[in-house]
């Protein structure tokens, strides 16, 4: 592979991939180039087959828009008011877009961004997430699509599971080949997500076939998790019976696919990642996951990795206030809750005594976001303790006005990506979020991509969290530990 000649000031600059020359853009002295395929079309008899090799094309591909989407529909009301999710029609939708200083450069660090969305919305396309700050302070970004819902998830005994999951390992194999054209360093891959997205880096993590493919891993407000394929079958076996099909590949291949997003749409819609519903789960399908990745991940798999993870305070909000949730919760409802979920009394009490005033609504989802996020993340990174790749663990705390949603799940992406200017993430935070928090949130990402050392002290026994907002970034060494004790396997240590 030649990488084409630097590209002069003012010119669309031209860089040479394993699969043909493509041209950019160049916009406020960055390079940009959307919509590169990494993978052929997922379609016809490639639908629900593992990704294959894009075939290579003569002269030079444009590559300055978003290349398609996969398919998917909106979010429903009123979230999809909060998180605009854009839609490009079209068939190849396993395409990736790179931001870079310049491909006249060489050895940068590189960021792959693999986006969030529950593993049935989300695109590359979400302006929210413009790589253009990270190219400006010397870190090549890579956003990438993959397949989503029942064509990405979907278990079937006739086709191979955890699609979405493969794509994601190609467009990481294809940076891996093409990245140095770029001016970065395939030495030097951090990847990052959020929600489904860290939930797919988890899984990836403890994948062996991702071995080599990149060296630091950044989870927001994602754990590692995944189902056995008996359990993680019954969302498509729903979705076949609403078809009057049977729950194979072959069978759901012949189905038009806006028929099959209407099935897929009636059959999730009305559970939240807290609150449970059927939905599409990464599966240990004994061979991209022969074991339960957060099993695998504490027994040391991928302990060469520097880890940057964390949560944000009050994740449950964006998924209870705007539902109405936090005021619609019964105390009655509560206390099934905790039944269903086994928390301990005391635990509970100690929750309620933290949060005086609180509705049972809010109680729940504060304890609903410990349980499934922040201490699934405190177990990994104690398991972690000693391992060769350091492990760092943040919190965002920023609360915004907008609808009493707080410190909301997805409230940190426009403070990673320093994009609070966009329309996409005042959707969020509002007009007046603080920059000089998304000057911090943002170095500290650029210097892990870079060093793996985001610029506070790693995890070890005093477990220290960088707090980003409210007020200036803090230290804090473990906080609500009170809290933190009364989950297993917790419960036992002294205070």
């Amino acid at each position: 592979m030649t990488a084409a000649p630097p590209p002069i000031a003012g010119t669309s600059p031209l860089v040479s991939t394993v699969h043909g020359v493509v041209r950019g853009a160049l916009e406020q002295g960055v390079a940009v180039f959307r919509g590169i395929p990494y993978a052929a079309a997922p379609v016809g008899p490639r639908r629900f087959r593992a990704p294959e090799p894009p075939e290579r094309w003569d002269g030079v591909r444009e590559a300055v828009a978003f290349g398609p989407t996969a398919p998917k529909r909106p979010y429903s009301p009123p979230l999809d008011e909060l998180l605009p999710d854009p839609e490009v029609p079209g068939d190849d939708c396993l395409n990736l877009n790179v931001w870079t200083p310049s491909p006249a450069r060489a050895g940068l660090p590189v960021l792959v961004w693999i986006h969030g969305g529950s593993l049935l919305h989300g695109s590359s396309a979400v302006e929210l997430y413009d790589g253009a700050a990270f190219a400006r302070d010397g870190v090549v970004l890579v956003s990438v699509n993959y397949r989503l819902g029942i064509e990405g998830f979907g278990v079937f005994p006739d086709a191979p599971a955890n699609r979405g999951l493969l794509d994601q390992l190609a467009a990481l194999e294809w940076v891996r080949q093409n990245i140095a054209a770029f001016g970065g360093d395939p030495r030097q891959v951090t990847v990052c997500g959020e929600s489904a997205g860290a939930i797919s880096i988890g899984a990836l993590l403890a994948a062996p076939r991702s071995q080599g493919l990149f060296r630091r891993a950044v989870l927001q407000s994602g754990a590692p998790a995944a189902l056995s394929p008996e359990a993680g079958r019954g969302t498509t076996e729903l979705i076949a019976k609403r078809l009057g099909v049977a729950a194979t590949a072959e069978a759901l291949a012949a189905v038009d696919p806006a028929g099959l997003l209407a099935a897929q749409t009636e059959v999730t819609g009305g559970g939240t990642p807290l609150t449970g519903g059927n939905s599409f789960q990464i599966v240990v399908d004994g061979d991209l996951l022969p074991h339960d990745p957060a099993e695998a991940l504490r027994e040391g798999a991928a302990a060469g990795i520097d880890l940057l993870m964390g949560t944000n305070t009050e994740e449950y909000r964006l998924w209870f206030v705007p539902s109405g949730l936090t005021e619609r919760l019964s105390r009655f409802t509560l206390r099934l809750a905790l039944l269903k979920f086994k928390v301990p009394g005391a635990t509970a009490r100690t929750y309620r005594a933290n949060r005086p005033g609180a509705t049972p609504g809010e109680l729940l989802g504060a304890l609903a976001t410990d349980l499934l996020l922040r201490v699934p993340l405190n177990r990994l990174a104690d398991a972690r303790s000693g391992s060769s790749g350091r492990t760092f663990l943040y919190e965002f705390g920023w609360r915004t006005p907008v609808r009493q949603l707080g410190a909301c799940h997805a409230l940190e992406i426009g403070f990673v990506f320093d994009t609070l200017d966009r329309p996409e993430a005042m959707a969020l935070t509002g007009e007046n979020a603080p920059q000089e928090l998304a000057d911090a949130m943002h170095a500290a990402w650029v210097r892990f991509a870079a060093t793996g050392d985001p610029g506070w002290p790693s995890w070890d026994a005093s477990r220290p969290v960088m707090v980003f907002g409210p007020g200036a970034p803090t230290v804090v060494h473990a906080p609500r530990n009170d809290e933190l004790r009364g989950w297993a396997p917790y419960r036992k240590e002294r205070p």
